[in-house]
């Protein structure tokens, strides 16, 4: 029996961490599988459709997350409410799926961090809407702060989320405005990120009033915000348990695959080194 093919789908895509990470998914879940790279550009993305067919699933990243859309058969629900995809389970059909809100979600839940209350959530890109959707479900009061030139676009997401989750609550301001204490603080920005690791996306003072932090950005697996919020005393999580949980739930999708939390915290580590030797 041939073994079963994977792969991820982006561009650029040069330094994804997505072969180690479910390289070892398959081996903890004792399924086969190979798992390979495909830097296809934008252009090329509906002439390689076909070549993606052939595969058992496979994950997709910047900028495919909305283009692939189009191209395949069926989204799962929260797919379609997101409108965009990252997981593709080929079959009959070919479904799409978004891990991200899950990984997102459990990383918080083994982190031992709530989603509840006020949250505050620095950004609106692609992983900030994540983020404010999953807060907005939640019942959460979410403010979002972005950098001034921002404003529209987070007035864009505002509208979207008020209007598709009738019960949210959400305000907008730019960074320099934000005020008042927050349970959960979420940084959807890259700042932080290697090499520019000396800098974080709000002030001391805030992060001091913030009860829990999670940082999207995994390199270093602990930013300056992260190491900032435990020297307050504060529960942190950084985006390296949100990679590697979301990459677990594309294993659900693909062969119902169930992981032991202790192994992904040491997936979360090892994924951690393993990067580290990258950019080293």
């Amino acid at each position: 029996m041939s073994t079963r093919k994977f792969a991820v789908i982006g561009h650029p895509i040069g330094h994804t961490m997505s072969p180690f990470i479910h390289k070892r998914l398959f081996e903890l879940a004792k399924t086969d599988g190979e798992y390979e790279i495909f830097d296809i550009s934008p252009e090329e993305l509906p002439n390689k459709i076909s070549a993606l067919n052939e595969l058992y699933g496979y994950n997709i990243t910047i900028p495919h997350k909305q283009a692939i859309i189009p191209l395949i058969d069926k989204l799962d629900r929260k797919a379609e409410l997101y409108g965009s995809v990252n997981t593709v389970k080929n079959g009959e059909i070919r479904e799409g799926y978004t891990t991200d809100p899950d990984g997102f979600l459990k990383a918080l839940h083994f982190g031992g961090i709530p989603l509840r209350n006020n949250v505050l959530i620095i950004g609106c890109g692609g992983v900030a809407r994540t983020f404010a959707f999953e807060a907005a479900l939640a019942g959460c009061n979410t403010t979002i702060a972005v950098r001034p030139d921002d404003l529209k676009d987070v007035a864009r997401l505002a509208g979207e989320l008020n209007s598709k989750i009738l019960s949210s609550s959400v305000s907008t301001c730019v960074i320099d405005r934000i005020s008042g204490n927050f349970d959960l603080l979420v940084n959807a920005t890259p700042l932080g990120m290697y090499p520019n690791i000396d800098t974080m996306a709000v002030s001391p003072e805030i992060v001091s009033k913030c009860k829990y932090v999670f940082d999207a950005v995994y390199n270093p697996l602990e930013t300056k915000l992260i190491k900032t919020a435990k020297a307050n005393g504060s529960t942190a999580v950084g985006g390296m348990s949100m990679l590697v949980w979301q990459a677990a739930v594309s294993h659900e999708i693909w062969d119902g695959s169930v992981y032991n939390t202790d192994d992904i915290n040491q997936l979360v580590e090892d994924s951690a080194a393993e990067l580290k030797k990258k950019f080293s």
